[in-house]
């Protein structure tokens, strides 16, 4: 069996459509994206991927999220989902996490849809 030398890692190969569905059923009751997202409950997830951890506006993050120095990627993309409360201790985001791979690949996946 071969190697793969240039795969991406699991979590950046997710199914968007199921990201999309799990977005509707965990997400969307506190975060918006797409063109008219606005932060709220909590903030819009437009444009993730590399944005500072606690860095919009228009929201009033944790003093934890804000002093996290956390830059969003797949990784700590990938380990807040799961379990918010150890990737960064005193965030104010009450969600248990997402422990299936599976579907935190999805997740990201149908988040990277919007830049």
């Amino acid at each position: 069996m071969a190697l793969c030398s240039t795969c991406t890692p699991a979590f950046a190969a997710g199914d968007v459509d199921a990201g999309k569905a799990l977005f509707a059923s965990r997400c969307a009751s506190c975060h918006a994206v797409g063109p008219m997202a606005a932060s709220g409950f909590g903030p819009q997830l437009n444009g993730l991927s590399t944005r500072r951890a606690g860095s919009l506006k228009d929201f009033e993050y944790s003093a934890a999220m804000k002093q996290s120095g956390l830059v969003w990627d797949d990784k700590t993309l990938a380990a807040f989902i799961a379990n918010p409360g150890n990737t960064v201790p005193g965030t104010k985001m009450r969600f248990w996490g997402i422990g299936n791979e599976r579907k935190v690949a999805d997740l990201i996946a149908y988040l990277h849809t919007f830049k």
